[in-house]
């Protein structure tokens, strides 16, 4: 009779032991790591945020074109993801955002990071509206 008792009052105790040492249902995820950008070439810029995720990175900013002479003077953002060694992930970069010509724009997109972990640098590229790259600067993960 003392056995079976000792061993019930011990499977109760340790019951008891794991859900007091349980984390809650509600627990907060951890909050995901944010770095500012900012790409210039000469009066003309993108800026922003990046959103660390883990198989991807929000980009959120606005970026500025002085001209709609052409669509040379327009202007837009894009990027790629790359991993520690700065192999690339993926075989594409994210779309890219919408075009400013002669005003300034908010953009918001992803790019892909299918990786686990997710990226470890982002590669922010201002380009004129004929796609062609004015300059790129990487953004380590902080």
């Amino acid at each position: 009779m003392r056995t079976k008792l000792a061993a019930a009052l011990g499977a109760v105790a340790l019951t008891a032991g794991a859900l007091l040492g349980a984390p809650t249902v509600n627990a907060q995820a951890a909050d995901y790591p944010v770095s500012p950008f900012r790409v210039e070439v000469g009066n003309t810029w993108t800026d922003g945020k990046l959103t660390w995720y883990n198989r991807s990175v929000l980009v959120e900013g606005t970026h500025k074109s002085v001209s709609s002479a052409g669509r040379e003077y327009c202007r837009l953002t894009w990027g790629r993801t790359y991993d520690a060694n700065r192999g690339l992930v993926g075989t594409k970069g994210s779309d890219p955002s919408d075009t400013a010509c002669g005003t300034t724009r908010t953009f918001s997109f992803v790019v892909p990071a299918d990786l686990v972990g997710g990226a470890r640098l982002v590669r922010i590229c201002l380009d004129d509206g004929n796609y062609k790259d004015l300059l790129c600067a990487p953004y380590w993960r902080p």
